[in-house]
């Protein structure tokens, strides 16, 4: 049987330019996390969270917003939430469990916008339960990145892994950069989304970096970016149906689920979308400038047999 390499697509022509491109996305996203940092919502940061409808269809954001800071509770936030009459209050003040202070807080808003106001809910997170929550979002990421490091570790040659690796810490700062960048809100909903991305990504880099190492084992003569050319093109129609598939399921949530949805869905997007890329144009190329060859898989196997 004669091996034909793949004429379709020579992704290793991009590589150098790929690389280059994602370096200025992680160089901005390292930037934007040192001085302008992550928009933590109320279950990191602690404080009110009150989801708001009025009756009167005029009212607006500034009006919203200025009737509270008139009544001295620190820091507030006014956003759109869901249909056009409802808004999502976050203050620094934590009294939920005060229903005079609630109230009164929906009597002033009442007055100023001169139109009745319904608390539709109202959530508040302590100083030390937000700190708590945080450094368990933080830990549920170290722990699940740890996880699929040593698999992937005793899984595969040592070149393999370095390319996981790089892949994952790739798509996971990237992902958290533009939500900095777009000062979108950091909850515990993002948490969960960046751990489904981190399976994902892996799961995309595995199945390309399986066809690899059958095909080095076939044929030796072969270069390694000949080689990842066609391991690539072979499985390029399925990693691009299930990030298609994938992607109509989120673009679904994130227009019909709502405003709980947006964030959670907007971070699997951009995962889905940088965990594609990052398999293909990240991991693979590491392959190449490591020097993967026939001899580095036929001695990984035969030592662990």
């Amino acid at each position: 049987m004669i091996f034909k390499i793949s004429k379709d697509i020579k992704f290793s022509n991009f590589y150098k330019k790929m690389n280059i491109f994602s370096s200025i996305l992680i160089f901005l996203s390292i930037l934007a996390l040192l001085f302008k940092g992550l928009n933590l919502g109320v279950d990191f940061k602690g404080g009110t969270l009150i989801e708001v409808r009025t009756e009167n269809s005029k009212s607006d954001i500034a009006e919203i917003r200025q009737s509270l800071l008139r009544m001295n509770l620190g820091d507030v936030t006014v956003k759109k939430f869901g249909k056009e009459q409802d808004y999502l209050v976050k203050i620094e003040m934590t009294k939920t469990n005060d229903i005079n202070f609630i109230k009164s807080i929906n009597d002033q808003l009442s007055s100023d916008l001169g139109s009745v106001v319904n608390f539709r809910r109202v959530e508040n997170v302590g100083p030390k339960v937000s700190n708590e929550l945080l450094k368990a979002g933080l830990l549920a990421i170290s722990l699940s990145l740890a996880a699929m490091l040593f698999y992937i570790w005793i899984r595969f040659e040592w070149q393999f892994s370095l390319a996981a690796i790089v892949a994952l810490i790739h798509d996971v700062i990237i992902t958290v950069g533009i939500f900095s960048i777009l000062s979108y809100e950091v909850n515990l909903s993002i948490v969960a989304a960046v751990l489904t991305i981190v399976g994902y990504s892996m799961n995309d880099t595995v199945v390309i970096f399986d066809r690899i190492r059958e095909n080095l084992k076939k044929y030796s003569k072969i270069s390694i970016s000949d080689i990842s050319n066609s391991s690539t093109n072979e499985t390029l129609s399925r990693t691009l149906i299930t990030s298609v598939t994938t992607l109509l399921a989120l673009f679904s949530i994130y227009i019909f689920g709502g405003a709980i949805l947006k964030g959670f869905s907007f971070a699997m997007i951009i995962g889905v979308i940088v965990g594609t890329y990052s398999s293909i144009f990240v991991a693979t190329p590491i392959l190449n400038y490591t020097n993967v060859n026939q001899k580095t898989v036929l001695k990984e196997d035969t030592e662990n047999n």
